[in-house]
């Protein structure tokens, strides 16, 4: 026997109930009356109301005259009552009280200049009705949709708008989209018109299908909620099954099944609902079975979501084959091996490999079962993810997006989610940065009733770190070099990461050369060789060099230049007594400023600026104490020599 249940929320929402009270009075009055279109999307009402005396008319034009027309629940644009009134037909206004709210909201924000954009169905009645309300509405399918259009906006981001949604969309749909308009729009106002009821009726079939075998969706095939009831369970469970009434159902197409849940669409009334949930009970209390089939059955049955092994016999582009030992034809979809896109199906099975599966369906009639591979792993999944948060042990994974307020990650198939807190980025970051990133984290909670789970790569990066800088304090010593990732820079110096420890480079020993701000020499994230200069472990304090110590800038100057050379120099700081010089990397000489020119001078910068090249003449140097004295003079006066030398 099968365990039947029945979603709380099915069936008639508050409005469509209300709709269709009032078309049922309008039609025992006795007074003559037409719907303008299906009140609701049921045919079984439909056929009902009419047989009751209420026609259906697709135009105002067509209304008899004197009828009064009933609105249907999905509501009428403001130029159908306006037709109607100049007809001179009585209105019956069944709009659904949550549209009616949306059509004032688009219709204000027309009047305050703003422009209302729709989220929704551009075909369904409900978004023409609220489109109807407003002269120039926007109608978007969903995010990318709204994306589009926002990107190729003449106005640019400052566009005041006005936001609304259909009200029978999903909430992620919803949120993706007030998501990206935030990003981009500057006067945005947000209306979550999204129906409570639609809301409570989606998240309790979702509910109910991730715990069923199988699932029964009742609707109209022209309702829209029904449509995304019947996509939100398809993405639960196994086998969904989307009928109007009861004639539709065939049981024996469930049999087999442990537990099957039934839902049904806003527009479903309670009586049909009822039918389906009779036949579902009454077929379910007893099945027989001939003997012949019970003594088939003995031998070796196959239900579904039963784990079963067997030998990979084939592989095609579209499927694998597995022999299960038993009278059915086993086979994988492709679609049901991994949940890993990159990965290669000769990657992970070959024919005569054993291969132990979980049973997606079973059709005794043509003898092949489905087989799902990454169902099964995903089980397993969960009991690892588990046993990862029981015992704090670190998992692996890779970043597949971002979501609201963090990312997602895959591990084993299960999808982790970790909070924007916990990604270990700089608050200012942006999350893009981890997508496609293989990452390390911790499980910090699992609700597999709710299929969720929240995980922490920040917690994992500081316990490496920890270890790491325990290791490096532990064997630091002066000297000992280091390769180091540039983490920040200040006007004084660069901090640079040894390996889960900060460490400073004074401006003074970035370079041998006069630098004003170490963005002259390195830059945040590059890879720099250093060597320590001092450790304080208890202040936790490292001093860092960078420039090379084998190279003595001196000897390189006093075996390059002697008194008398010729150097061409670079002005690296004006004072007011003269300017000092590089001459080679790491050594400076003085230029006087009696030795600037061959003219008396006010001040050094009259003359020359920091970072010009000139010529000098070394005419001093001092050994002992390092100094060098050069002059601009002694080469001009040395030239006027050669000029009065060449006159005679």
């Amino acid at each position: 026997m099968s365990r039947v249940t029945l979603a709380g929320s099915a069936g008639f929402c508050y409005g469509v109930k209300r709709a269709v009270k009032m078309a049922e009075e309008a039609a025992a009055s006795g007074r003559p009356c037409v719907m303008l279109g299906q009140i609701i999307h049921n045919s079984s009402v439909i056929d009902r109301l009419r047989q009751a005396g209420v026609g259906v008319i697709s135009s105002p034009e067509e209304a008899p005259e004197g009828a009064a027309v009933i609105i249907r629940s999905h509501g009428e644009g403001k130029a159908v009552y306006d037709a109607l009134a100049a007809r001179g037909n009585p209105v019956i206004d069944a709009t659904c009280p949550n549209v009616t709210r949306i059509h004032r909201i688009v219709a204000q924000a027309e009047e305050e200049g703003r422009q209302p954009v729709i989220i929704g169905t551009p075909s369904h009645p409900e978004v023409r009705a609220i489109a109807g309300w407003c002269r120039r509405a926007v109608v978007l399918e969903g995010p990318e949709a709204l994306e589009q259009w926002l990107s190729g906006l003449p106005e640019g981001p400052d566009i005041p708008i006005t936001m609304v949604s259909q009200t029978t969309s999903t909430q992620a749909k919803w949120n993706s989209c007030i998501e990206k308009a935030k990003k981009q729009c500057t006067n945005l106002k947000i209306f979550d018109t999204i129906c409570d009821a639609t809301c409570k009726r989606q998240s309790e079939a979702q509910a109910l299908a991730s715990q069923s075998d199988a699932m029964i969706v009742i609707g109209g095939r022209e309702s829209s909620n029904t449509r995304r009831l019947t996509e939100l369970c398809t993405a639960l469970c196994p086998q969904v099954l989307w009928i109007e009434r009861a004639e539709e159902l065939e049981p024996s197409n469930l049999y087999g099944k442990a537990s099957i849940g039934i839902t049904a669409g806003a527009s479903t009334p309670g009586w049909i609902i009822k039918e389906v949930y009779d036949k579902m009970s009454a077929e379910n209390m007893e099945i027989e079975e001939s003997f012949a089939e019970m003594l088939e059955k003995s031998i070796k049955t196959l239900n579904t979501g039963e784990k079963v092994t067997g030998v990979v016999t084939g592989i095609t582009p579209t499927e694998i084959y597995v022999d299960l030992g038993t009278k059915h034809a086993g086979y994988i979809p492709v679609s049901e091996l991994t949940d890993d896109p990159t990965v290669k199906v000769e990657d992970i099975v070959k024919v005569g490999d054993e291969i132990e599966t979980y049973v997606m369906r079973v059709n005794d009639q043509e003898g092949v079962v489905t087989l799902s591979k990454k169902r099964l792993d995903t089980v397993k999944s969960w009991d690892d993810i588990e046993q990862a948060k029981e015992d704090h042990t670190v998992v692996e994974g890779v970043v597949t997006e971002e979501n609201k307020g963090g990312v997602v990650v895959s591990v084993k198939g299960v999808r982790v989610f970790v909070p924007a807190s916990q990604t270990g980025l700089p608050r200012d970051a942006a999350m893009t940065e981890l997508v496609k990133q293989h990452v390390r984290l911790r499980i910090t909670e699992v609700n597999r009733a709710r299929r969720r789970v929240v995980g922490s790569i920040r917690a994992v990066a500081a316990e490496e770190r920890a270890a790491k800088a325990a290791e490096v304090w532990e064997n630091i010593e002066d000297g000992k070099r280091y390769t180091g990732t540039v983490k920040s820079l200040t006007s004084y110096g660069a901090f640079v990461d040894i390996g889960g420890v900060d460490g400073m480079v004074h401006i003074s020993e970035l370079s041998w050369s006069r630098i004003k701000h170490p963005s002259e020499v390195v830059k945040v994230g590059d890879t720099v060789e250093v060597y320590v200069i001092s450790a304080d472990k208890e202040k936790k304090k490292i001093s860092l060099g960078m420039k090379d110590r084998t190279e003595d800038p001196w000897a390189k100057f006093t075996s390059t230049y002697d008194v008398g050379s010729v150097a061409n120099v670079k002005v690296v700081k004006l004072m007011t007594f003269g300017a000092f010089a590089e001459i080679v990397p790491g050594v400076d000489g003085l230029i006087h400023i009696s030795q600037i020119a061959d003219h008396r001078i006010d001040k050094p910068g009259d003359v020359l600026s920091e970072g010009q090249m000139v010529d000098v003449k070394i005419t001093d140097i001092d050994f002992e104490n390092k100094k060098v004295s050069l002059s601009i003079r002694a080469l001009l006066e040395d030239g006027k020599s050669e000029d009065e030398g060449t006159e005679e």
